[in-house]
């Protein structure tokens, strides 16, 4: 393997840099490596040794070296930044741990980083795109909370910007996503139920805006009207509410009379509320009603008494979303959707 020879060493010291903002300069002077090699070390350039690659970016991190974005961007038309835009929602526990998680792992041992934006509650989803865009401030972006006919992959398609998002539209024109079968967890939650012996299932459903409240519903009326089971789908609330909003609106709906006795969870958060609500009511779950429950936090092996769960795996959704996001940067445009199937485990 062919690397450029080392300069002759400067009597700058390693350990004893420049005082001010370290440089590729700073670090070149602390190896006697040529700054094309530093900046190539940098961003992982396999034609160099791993021996070198590793040196260079452990002197970087040990002086505290920052790379400058805004030249990068001039220098080459690239940022090395996945912007993942993110809603704070109470529906999922732990929901932007695992999705990072997942992306990281993606991104390790490439030049890329990942810089999260936040989309408030209320705000225009748009917004956070067309900053990105805007500004150029990233080379590829990442979203959850797809809607039918979402605004957002339009603009990106129409810009050929690369993008991945957790959720399908509608829309005819195919873009990437990581998406859940969450009609099929809702269809073989509700069949699980009335295996059990329910007849009379109720759902929290999301806000009817986003795509996949629309499978969660559809795959429920299906095992309805297979089953015979009756159903109803909760309209005062949904998945974006409180959870003491969730309990609350459970606890109601017992009162009023002729209650549920099953009950298809499509979050944690929920499926914890919806148990509150029934205790409350002084309700027993297993006596008086059954809950099946979407997992994606490992809760439920703690909770009293069981309840049947079907596991979401958040962290392997940002993994493939990461792969995909890489995939569509280097100018891949086939094979770039991902629908995971629902493991039943009963």
């Amino acid at each position: 393997m062919n690397e450029p020879a080392a300069r002759p060493k400067s009597r700058v010291k390693r350990g004893a840099p420049r005082s001010g903002k370290p440089t590729l300069r700073t670090i070149a002077e602390m190896t006697g490596l040529a700054i094309t090699t530093i900046s190539r070390a940098l961003n992982n350039a396999p034609e160099l040794s791993a021996e070198t690659r590793q040196r260079v970016q452990k002197i970087a991190a040990e002086i505290g070296y920052v790379p400058d974005r805004t030249a990068l961007r001039l220098k080459t038309g690239r940022t090395h930044v996945v912007s993942l835009i993110l809603d704070p929602h109470d529906e999922i526990l732990n929901f932007s741990h695992s999705l990072v998680s997942g992306l990281t792992e993606a991104l390790r041992g490439t030049p890329y980083h990942l810089v999260m934006t936040p989309n408030f509650r209320g705000a225009d989803p748009l917004d956070p795109i067309n900053y990105v865009l805007r500004n150029k401030m990233a080379d590829g972006v990442i979203f959850s909370r797809t809607e039918p006919n979402d605004a957002r992959v339009k603009l990106l398609l129409d810009n050929d910007f690369p993008f991945v998002s957790h959720g399908r539209t509608e829309l005819g024109a195919a873009h990437p996503y990581v998406d859940y079968d969450n009609f099929k967890f809702a269809y073989e939650a509700a069949k699980r139920l009335h295996a059990t012996g329910r007849q009379h299932v109720s759902m929290i459903n999301a806000n009817p805006r986003f795509t996949f409240g629309k499978h969660l519903r559809d795959g429920l009326m299906q095992a309805a009207r297979e089953t015979g089971m009756s159903y109803e789908l909760e309209t005062r609330v949904t998945l974006d509410d409180p959870p003491e909003t969730l309990r609350q609106a459970t606890l109601e709906r017992i009162g009023q009379g002729k209650a549920p006795d099953a009950y298809v969870c499509p979050g944690d958060a929920v499926a914890l509320a919806v148990i509150a609500g029934i205790v409350d009511s002084g309700q027993q779950v297993g006596r008086d009603a059954d809950i099946v429950t979407k997992q994606m936090s490992g809760i439920f092996s703690l909770v009293r008494p069981q309840v049947d769960v079907i596991s979401e795996d958040i962290a392997l959704a940002g993994l493939q979303m990461g792969q995909l996001l890489l995939k569509r940067m280097r100018g891949e445009r086939d094979g770039l959707q991902i629908l995971q199937l629902p493991e039943i485990p009963f």
